[in-house]
């Protein structure tokens, strides 16, 4: 059970959110490196300590600030908004979402809370742009329309998930053949991918070489299964340039939302997600949460 429980510590430790967890008599247990990081206060200064102790220290308005404020600052399942004190007397805004942790029997051991920084957690990751561009024309209309409807998704429990692509030969033809062969190849990936879309999706550039799908899959595996017929699209398009027939050939993340997800974490996820399709080889779905093993599309 030791062993058992360093581990189970040292992967907490290892996330880059803050984890706090609390025992069923209300006394903290568990204070990550995150969260050291993040509000300047050691596990030593609150591990053993009430909780009541914890938000005293840790929020202006204490226990009041928190039972005013939770729930109240932030879209649905996207967290709360508080204002963290950190230890040398600045505060900083954070978003704070509690989970109540439950044995195999259904009976309540505990509580947990993980926290970020509000600027980290409301940074949607993005693709790369080359030669000084910010972002592609369509990229701020594509952003809107998936904080739109991840906020109402989240409100009506509905699935939500994301696919995030890459062209495995955008690299090399664009350094062999030039930037306009490259153009015209993600322009042509774009419109196989747009034919292959279900009815409610919508896809569009994320990066030079990259596009995102926002998908109402019911589950993770219909999803990765939908990431496969894209794949597969894309592997029987002919796209010639200057009569050389380039092959194509797609690296996909694939990422389901659940109930305590936020936008940008669901986001990272699928980027990783892509890019170990990408160290599998590429012409790869993964799907996040290593649910799925890199499988050959």
């Amino acid at each position: 059970m030791g062993d058992r429980t360093e581990l189970l510590e040292a992967a907490l430790d290892s996330l880059p959110h803050g984890i706090a967890i609390a025992d069923r008599e209300g006394h903290l247990a568990f204070w990550n490196r995150a969260a050291e990081a993040l509000t300047g206060y050691s596990g030593a200064d609150l591990v053993g300590r009430p909780v009541r102790y914890a938000l005293e220290t840790l929020l202006p308005g204490g226990t009041f600030q928190w039972a005013e404020k939770t729930g109240a600052e932030a879209a649905p399942g996207r967290g709360s908004l508080l204002h963290v004190q950190h230890r040398q007397g600045h505060e900083i805004p954070a978003v704070v979402r509690v989970l109540v942790l439950r044995n195999a029997l259904g009976g309540r051991i505990g509580m947990a809370a993980i926290f970020d920084s509000a600027e980290r957690h409301d940074a949607l990751p993005h693709g790369e742009w080359h030669d000084g561009k910010a972002e592609d024309a369509g990229q701020a209309e594509l952003e809107a329309r998936l904080e739109t409807e991840f906020a109402e998704c989240t409100r009506s429990s509905l699935p939500f998930g994301i696919l995030w692509i890459t062209v495995d030969q955008a690299h090399e033809l664009r350094r062999t053949h030039g930037a306009r062969a490259c153009e015209a190849m993600l322009e042509k990936v774009a419109h196989v991918v747009g034919n292959g879309l279900r009815p409610g999706e919508e896809a569009g550039r994320w990066g030079d070489d990259e596009f995102l799908v926002i998908s109402h899959e019911r589950s993770g595996e219909t999803l990765a299964a939908h990431a496969q017929v894209l794949a597969g699209l894309a592997r029987t398009t002919d796209f010639r340039w200057w009569g050389d027939r380039i092959s194509l050939s797609l690296s996909i993340g694939a990422s389901q939302a659940d109930a305590a997800m936020a936008l940008p974490e669901l986001l990272e996820q699928a980027q990783t997600a892509m890019r170990a399709s990408i160290h599998c080889g590429g012409n790869h779905v993964t799907l996040a949460h290593g649910r799925h093993a890199c499988s050959r599309s």
